[in-house]
C-alpha cells in the first residue's frame, strides 16, 4: 500500500534532501579541492592525507562527545527547534564559508566547525521522528527520509560536478567552480531546511527546570547510569556499533579501495552515482517491506547481505565488478539505515530521544574510527589489500549476533 504523507513527514524528509548533498561534496569534490590548496602550500601526498584525516577526526570527535549532552538539552520543552537551527548555520555557512579559505589550515578548521554543524544537525533530526509521525508509519516515513536524501542530493551535486568539469569551457577558473559549488550546496541545505523549520512542533519533552544545562546533564548522568539496564537498547546499541562500523567503512574505503587496484577515477564518481540512484528506489522497497515484515527481520537480512557484500569485495579485480559492487551496497545502503533509525525510536522513551540519538551517534561517530583502523592495519600487516577489506565481514558477523541477542529481549523485561 502507498505510503500517503502528512505534511509534517514531508517536511522533515526534505531536510534529509537538503543536507545530503553536503554529504556528496565532502566525500569528492572536497577533498580534491583540498589537495590543490596543500600542494600549493608545498605539502606532499602523505600530509595531506594525514591532515585531512586529522580533520575529519577532530569533528568526529567534538560530535561524539557533545553530541549526548546537547540531545539532553533538546529535549527540554522548547529547546529542540532553536538549538537544531543553530546547528544547521553552522554547517551550511561553514560550508558557503569554505569557497573563501585559501589557506590549507583555515580551510580544515573551517571544514570541522562545518562538520561539527552538520553531524550535530542529524543528532536532532533524528530525534524529531518521533515527533513527525506515528510508531506504525516510522518505518517507512524514515525509509523515504534516506530514499529521497539519496536522489535529491544528485540533482545540486550533477550541477556542482558540471561546473567543475566544464570551468574552462565557461571560462571560470577551477577556484572560482569550486566557490560555486560550495555556495550551490549550502543555500540548498539552507532552502530546504526551511519548511522543517516553521513547521516543526516538539510533541515529546521533558518539562522546563530551573538551570535547563545543568539539569540535562543529570538526565544524561542518569539515562548512561540505566542503559546497561535496558538490555534491549544495550544490545542494540553494541550490534549497531559493529554493523554500522561496516557499512560506514565500505562508504568511506570504496573510493580509496578501487583507486590502490588503480581503477579509473571518473568510473569511480560515476558509480558513485549510480548507487545513490539505485538507494532511492530500494529504500522505499524495504520502507514498504516494513508494513508486512518486522524491522527487526528486514534489518538483519541488511547485515547478512552485508556480510556476502564484504566478502565478494575481496575477490575484487576489474572496474565491472566494482560497479556491480556499488550496485550491491546501494540496495541495502539506505534500507539498513532508515530500519536501524526507526527500530531505535520505537525502543526508547519519546521524551528522552535527543539524548538516545546522542548515545546513538556515538555509536556511530565511534565505529567510523574502528573499520578504517582494521583495514589499515591488516593491509600494511599482510601486504595484501584485498584480506583488509575483508576483515570487514568480521564487524557484519558480530553485529548480527549481538542484534539477534538484542531483538530476543521480551518486551515486559526490555520496558
Amino acid at each position: 500500500m502507498k505510503l500517503r504523507l502528512t505534511k509534517a513527514e514531508k517536511n522533515w524528509i526534505l531536510y534529509d534532501v537538503g543536507n545530503s548533498a553536503f554529504v556528496l561534496l565532502s566525500a569528492t569534490l572536497l577533498p580534491i579541492y583540498f589537495n590543490s590548496i596543500a600542494a600549493d602550500a608545498g605539502l606532499n601526498d602523505a600530509q595531506y592525507l594525514a591532515f585531512w584525516g586529522y580533520a575529519a577526526s577532530a569533528a568526529t570527535l567534538a560530535v561524539a562527545l557533545l553530541g549526548p549532552a546537547l540531545g539532553a538539552l533538546a529535549d527540554t520543552k522548547g529547546y529542540k527547534k532553536p538549538i537544531f537551527r543553530l546547528t544547521i548555520l553552522a554547517g551550511a555557512c561553514g560550508c558557503a564559508a569554505l569557497g573563501f579559505a585559501r589557506q590549507w589550515l583555515v580551510f580544515l578548521a573551517i571544514y570541522v566547525i562545518a562538520k561539527v554543524g552538520f553531524s550535530a544537525s542529524l543528532i536532532f533530526y533524528d530525534s524529531m521522528l518521533s515527533d513527525v509521525t506515528e510508531p506504525e508509519r516510522m518505518d517507512q516515513v524514515s525509509s523515504h527520509g534516506y530514499a529521497w536524501g539519496y536522489i535529491g542530493s544528485c540533482i545540486p551535486f550533477a550541477l556542482c560536478l558540471g561546473l567543475v568539469l566544464g570551468a574552462e569551457r565557461i571560462g571560470l577558473t577551477m577556484t572560482a567552480a569550486i566557490m560555486l559549488s560550495l555556495w550551490i550546496i549550502a543555500l540548498w541545505w539552507l532552502l530546504l531546511s526551511l519548511p522543517l523549520l516553521r513547521s516543526y512542533r516538539q510533541r515529546y519533552f521533558v518539562e522546563r527546570r530551573p538551570r535547563a544545562v545543568a539539569e540535562s546533564f543529570r538526565r544524561l548522568g542518569h539515562t548512561l547510569a540505566n542503559v546497561k539496564r535496558e538490555k534491549n537498547i544495550f544490545l542494540f546499541l553494541l550490534a549497531f556499533f559493529f554493523y554500522i562500523d561496516g557499512v560506514y567503512t565500505i562508504i568511506d574505503m570504496a573510493t580509496a579501495y578501487g583507486t590502490a587496484l588503480g581503477f579509473d577515477t571518473a568510473g569511480l564518481l560515476l558509480a558513485l552515482l549510480v548507487l545513490q540512484v539505485v538507494a532511492f528506489p530500494c529504500s522505499i522497497f524495504f520502507g514498504r517491506l516494513a508494513v508486512r515484515y518486522r524491522a527487526e527481520q528486514l534489518i538483519l537480512v541488511c547485515i547478512l547481505a552485508y556480510f556476502g557484500i564484504a566478502l565478494f569485495a575481496m575477490i575484487l579485480s576489474t572496474q565491472a565488478q566494482f560497479w556491480v559492487l556499488a550496485v550491491l551496497v546501494g540496495i541495502f545502503q539506505g534500507g539498513v539505515q532508515a530500519l536501524s533509525r526507526s527500530y531505535f525510536t520505537k525502543i526508547i522513551p519519546a521524551e528522552q530521544s535527543g539524548e538516545y540519538f546522542g548515545l546513538m551517534d556515538i555509536c556511530g561517530k565511534g565505529a567510523s574510527f574502528l573499520g578504517t583502523t582494521l583495514v589499515g592495519v591488516v593491509s600494511q600487516a599482510t601486504g595484501d589489500i584485498h584480506l583488509g577489506v575483508g576483515v570487514i565481514a568480521v564487524l557484519f558477523a558480530v553485529g548480527a549476533v549481538l542484534f539477534c541477542l538484542a531483538v530476543r529481549v521480551p518486551p515486559e523485561k526490555a520496558k
